[in-house]
């Protein structure tokens, strides 16, 4: 045991920092964490797909999907099959007949399996018409379908569309 007046010091130094490592160790794990998830990397991917609608950029688009045949893509407007047509999505429609777009994803559900990976999403999209400067506002739901290709995740299929109308 500690005796004299020094040793009472270190002592009670010695049982206020062990009461202190006690405490941190029980609360460590209550402490809030950044953990990433596995649907964190198709939400990052919806985050770049509304980023490469808003700049109409072709280039960003084509670091998301799957640049491959095999690809789809299903809107008010039509469908698109393969790479090129998804392509021409972005330049002509997003680029061609709007000025300025805004696409707002939200209500996000990520569904991930293996090397597959769903999404789910509502969005408001704004956008300002190239010919009259007209305001357009929708609102709609969208699917995306991604699939693992090598280390990182590829969009392979996006169906989206209008919401219902109210009853």
């Amino acid at each position: 045991m500690c005796t004299g007046e020094r040793r009472n010091c270190l002592c009670y130094l010695l049982s206020v920092s062990l009461r202190l490592f006690v405490a941190l160790l029980i609360l460590f794990p209550c402490w809030p964490q950044q953990s990433v998830t596995r649907a964190d990397p198709i939400r990052q991917l919806i985050a770049d797909y509304a980023a490469a609608v808003d700049a109409a950029d072709v280039k960003l688009a084509g670091r998301i999907w799957d640049n491959s045949p095999e690809v789809s893509f299903i809107h008010p407007l039509g469908q698109a099959h393969g790479w090129d047509q998804v392509k021409a999505f972005f330049t002509d429609t997003m680029g061609g007949m709007f000025s300025e777009r805004k696409l707002m994803p939200r209500d996000i559900k990520v569904h991930v399996y293996r090397d597959s990976a769903w999404s789910e999403f509502n969005w408001h999209f704004t956008a300002t018409q190239k010919t009259d400067g007209a305001q357009v506002q929708s609102d709609g739901r969208e699917t995306q379908i991604y699939r693992k290709a090598g280390n990182r995740w590829v969009l392979v299929h996006v169906h989206y569309s209008d919401m219902p109308a109210s009853r």
